[in-house]
Order: C-alpha cells, then sequence, then structure tokens
C-alpha cells in the first residue's frame, strides 16, 4: 500500500466497509461496498421500494435521484435524463401507460417514514423543505403551505417527494487538494444543483482531518443539513475522517462554536446563508481558520450579481474560487481562480 493508504487504514470504523482499488498511475483508493441506490430506498414505501430495487444494477449506480409525485410514474434522475420503469424494472424512457404509478398513499407513507413515523418532531425540518436521512441522503418535501402571521408554519398534503442519493467518493478532491493546498487562503466551491461541491467537501473534509496530501489539519465541519456527515441518531455514517462535526447547527453559530471550543486550522460547511452567516465566518477566518464552503451560481459572473455572494468575496475569508462543471459531470472541476486578482489559476 502507499502513503494514502497507510494514513486511511487506522480510521476504519465499524460502520464503513471498504475495498481497495487500483487506479490511474497507480495510485490505491477505497471504495465503499455498500449500494447508495438500495441504502436510499430503504426509507421508501414497501411497494415503491421494489419498484425501485428492481431497476438493474447498472443503471442504479448512476442515479442521483428518486423522485415521487402523487398519481404520477415514479421517476429516476442520473443528472442528465429523467428514467422509468415498469413494476418489473423494465426501463422507459418516457412516461407511458405501463409506467409504475406512484398513488396518494405511498408518497403519504413515505413521508411518514422519513419522519419516523414521527412528523411532529420533524417540523423544523418539514419547514426548511427537506428531511435527512440515515446515510446523508436528503429527501425534499413539497405540499401545501400553512402560514402563520406571514411566516412558514408547516407542510400539509404531501404531494412530491425527492430523495437525493448521497454518495462518497474516495479520493474526489486529490486533484484539487494538489492545486489549492498549502492554502493561500479561504476556498469557494461554485457550482450549479447536483455539480458535486459536496462530495468534494466531504473529501476536502476526510483528506484534511488525515494528512493525505497534506500535513493533518485540525478540521471542524459545520454540517447544518446533515448531509455532509450524514449523522442519524448521532451516528456518522459517511466518512470524515478525524473531523470534528458539528451537527445540526447553523451555519454562523457553528462557526462561532468551532472557533471557541476545537481550535480549528480548516472550517468546513456547505453553502453559507444569512448575513450573520457571512460575518461569523469572517470572524473564523480572523481566528486563524482556513474557511472552506459551496455557493450555488453556474458560474463566477453570475455569482457577482448577488449581494450577499458579494458580502462574501469582501470579507478577505475566501482567496481561490473553484468553479464546477455542470451536473452531467459532477465534481468535474471546470477552472480555479484567484478571487483577489480575479486571475486563472489552472
Amino acid at each position: 500500500m502507499n502513503d494514502t493508504a497507510d494514513n486511511i487504514r487506522h480510521i476504519m470504523n465499524v460502520g464503513f466497509s471498504y475495498e481497495w482499488v487500483s487506479g490511474k498511475k497507480g495510485m490505491v483508493y477505497m471504495t465503499e461496498r455498500k449500494d447508495p441506490f438500495a441504502d436510499a430506498a430503504e426509507i421508501l414505501c414497501d411497494e415503491v421500494r421494489s419498484a425501485a430495487l428492481a431497476l438493474p444494477a447498472g443503471k442504479r449506480s448512476a442515479i442521483q435521484e428518486i423522485r415521487l409525485r402523487a398519481e404520477k410514474p415514479l421517476c429516476f434522475s442520473d443528472g442528465t435524463s429523467s428514467l422509468f420503469t415498469d413494476s418489473s424494472g423494465r426501463i422507459l424512457y418516457s412516461p407511458g401507460e405501463n409506467a409504475f404509478r406512484v398513488t396518494r398513499r405511498q408518497v403519504y407513507d413515505t413521508f411518514r417514514r422519513l419522519c419516523s413515523y414521527s412528523v411532529h418532531s420533524c417540523q423544523n425540518e418539514i419547514r426548511s423543505g427537506f428531511i435527512t436521512i440515515k446515510g446523508g441522503h436528503r429527501a425534499g418535501i413539497c405540499g401545501t403551505a400553512v402560514m402563520e402571521e406571514g411566516r412558514l408554519s408547516t407542510v400539509t398534503d404531501i404531494s412530491s417527494i425527492n430523495i437525493r442519493i448521497a454518495r462518497q467518493v474516495f479520493g474526489a478532491a486529490e486533484k484539487l487538494m494538489q492545486k489549492i493546498f498549502p492554502f493561500q487562503g479561504g476556498v469557494l466551491l461554485i457550482g450549479a444543483p447536483a455539480s458535486g461541491k459536496t462530495t468534494l467537501l466531504r473529501d476536502l473534509a476526510r483528506s484534511l482531518s488525515l494528512g493525505i496530501g497534506c500535513r493533518m489539519q485540525r478540521t471542524s465541519v459545520i454540517d447544518e443539513r446533515g448531509e455532509l456527515a450524514g449523522t442519524y441518531e448521532g451516528v456518522a455514517y459517511n466518512d470524515l475522517g478525524l473531523c470534528d462535526v458539528f451537527n445540526g447547527y447553523p451555519k454562523g453559530e457553528g462557526i462561532l462554536q468551532a472557533v471557541r471550543a476545537m481550535s480549528p486550522q480548516v472550517i468546513i460547511c456547505d453553502e453559507l446563508g444569512s448575513s450573520e452567516d457571512v460575518r461569523l465566518a469572517e470572524q473564523g477566518f480572523h481566528a486563524g481558520a482556513v474557511m472552506i464552503a459551496s455557493l450555488h451560481a453556474p458560474d463566477f459572473e453570475s455569482l457577482l450579481q448577488r449581494k450577499q455572494a458579494q458580502q462574501i468575496l469582501e470579507t478577505g475569508a475566501f482567496r481561490t474560487a473553484v468553479l464546477l462543471s455542470s451536473s452531467d459531470r459532477p465534481g468535474e472541476i471546470s477552472q480555479i481562480m484567484d478571487i483577489r486578482e480575479r486571475g486563472c489559476l489552472s
């Protein structure tokens, strides 16, 4: 085994199952043996789960989303196109008469399973529009809004559920690490939805905390939505190495707590939201931590049109912008830019 393998071997915890795979240029890396598609499908009600698992294994590996709509065909997305299936698992490329249709009851049964049969306990997540489930998968919720005093109170009559399948890709950030380490400042991952930002953040967290391609860094992860570590009932189902994970913390509060309690060298979080998040990200930067975060935007020029993005850039906490390709090539880097000089680094 090479140094990467030696660095990783000591954190192979119970709950993770790996196999060593030979990659390009003789690199050895780890990949999970579990099937993320089947793992995500476990949350579906019985009839829909059976229809989903009837998909051929070769197709499952490319599926990014499983979408249920009341009284509509069950739909799968691979990032570039939508697929359908009949009850036997035969692939359909249009929602014809033979397509497996999801009933209103099946949507509701799946929703109850998402909430562990306690809808009341999931109200905060429901209001935010998604529920994170075991394995780090994320279920988006759509239905009828209930408003109180002009604010969303809850969602009823659930009509659509979109399950985004979380996959760990060990070594996904290897090329990126070679470009950005040692850090010249904070790093922003910029890309459209499903372009691979979360996958790269996970692998950056694992690599930095374990010293893969760098000296080991004290790394704190602010996992507000539970997607990065996939924490479920106190157990992290995604491998982030030796990171300190602040699960469920609002990003701003998590950054503040990390600085106070864990003396991190690197702080990683997903998309920065409020102005308070931006202010506290700046505080983390001034405390000496390298900030790594993601932002939704198809390109850097579009990002500059957003007021909040301008605030983020003005903090000085971020030096490098990593632009990702489209969702049909998740995790592929199209450009790396120096934010201050607006120059291309690669």
